[in-house]
């Protein structure tokens, strides 16, 4: 697969592959921009069916980072870690010390964490042969619950925004995907009064989300057709494509969810359809918000700040959609670009 010619080649800086014969380790490390810092991005691990879905994963990824990292005006660009694996059956903690020797040779420019298919433990593996990692045991541990928050808060402002409603009691919402983010959101919906129809692949998060929260779960595949005021996605990227904006019924998309446009002009089908979208990276941004601050001087108290500011960034990207007339996403970007982008420097995609 040709890398710079790729549709989702955005001059990024570089792309590297790495293979450990030892422990079967595959990975694809990309690096974004790192015009505001060295490059900030978790660890992901999925049984990707080929090679070239997960150079293009790596590739929308990091990307993405760079543009949450700007929005959040975090001192970091972005980049991502791929591994190549199925999570439940392939991993091993000398697999994820071996990747953690291959982040090492890139000398401090890309610092990796936890993201979908890693775990802290995985993190503590890779922290054993380097220090270019964040969300170990040690450290800040699973930023997940910042994510949550921050993303409660943002799809809180955004029923305020388009449906006038102050809280989110007795609004209906539904969440897709289950896993650590998802499972927090629920917890903090349900508190909010928020009625929630849930669905994720793994029969069991739904048993325990139903379980414990008292919601209704509804199939996978039915998801996008359940008339709802707030469509969630906190599973995998790549869901609002052609099949599947035309079967919401939904007046807002706003969930945890990387890179949830399968395209740049599936942004403007939603708005052409009156869906506010609530750009994933601006408003997923609460556990990279966690992790960017760990340290010596680690304050949860002033990460929670941080991240309970993240609706205010928000509403500035509604009204810049608003007065330009452009789809949020599109209004996202500039704004983000222009945080990073060097002087005279622009590639904004339209």
């Amino acid at each position: 697969m040709p890398i710079f010619t790729a549709i989702d080649f955005d001059t990024h800086e570089q792309v590297a592959f790495f293979y450990d014969k030892g422990t079967g380790l595959k990975a694809i490390v990309a690096l974004h921009n790192t015009n505001r810092g060295p490059a900030l991005g978790g660890c992901r691990m999925w049984a990707y069916t080929t090679e070239q879905q997960a150079i293009r994963d790596a590739l929308r990824l990091s990307r993405g980072m760079t543009y949450k990292a700007a929005m959040a005006n975090l001192p970091f660009g972005g980049g991502k870690a791929i591994v190549i694996g199925d999570s439940y059956t392939d991993k091993s903690p000398a697999l994820f010390r071996a990747l953690g020797k291959c982040i090492e040779r890139l000398g401090g420019e890309y610092i990796t964490g936890e993201d979908v298919g890693t775990s802290v433990a995985d993190m503590d593996s890779i922290g054993e042969t380097t220090s270019y990692v964040r969300g170990k045991s040690t450290g800040s541990g699973d930023p997940s619950f910042f994510t949550a928050v921050g993303l409660c808060e943002c799809i809180r402002a955004t029923v305020k925004y388009r449906l006038g409603q102050s809280s989110l009691k007795n609004i209906k919402i539904t969440v897709q995907g289950l896993g650590n983010v998802g499972y927090h959101l629920c917890k903090c919906l349900v508190k909010e009064g928020a009625i929630l129809m849930v669905t994720d692949i793994n029969p069991e998060l739904v048993t325990r989300v139903v379980k414990e929260y008292k919601v209704q779960a509804i199939a996978p595949e039915a998801i996008y057709e359940a008339e709802t005021d707030v469509f969630s996605p906190c599973a995998l990227g790549a869901i609002l494509n052609d099949y599947t904006i035309p079967q919401l019924k939904c007046s807002i998309v706003a969930g945890s969810a990387n890179n949830q446009l399968d395209s740049q002009i599936h942004g403007r089908i939603l708005a052409d359809q009156k869906i506010l979208y609530a750009p994933d990276y601006v408003i997923n941004a609460g556990g990279l918000i966690n992790v960017s601050c760990e340290g010596a001087s680690y304050d949860a108290e002033r990460v929670m700040r941080h991240v309970k500011k993240i609706p205010d960034t928000l509403l500035q990207v509604f009204q810049m959609a608003e007065t330009l007339e452009i789809p949020t996403n599109e209004a996202a970007d500039l704004i983000a670009e222009e945080r990073f982008r060097e002087d005279g420097e622009s590639n904004h995609i339209n």
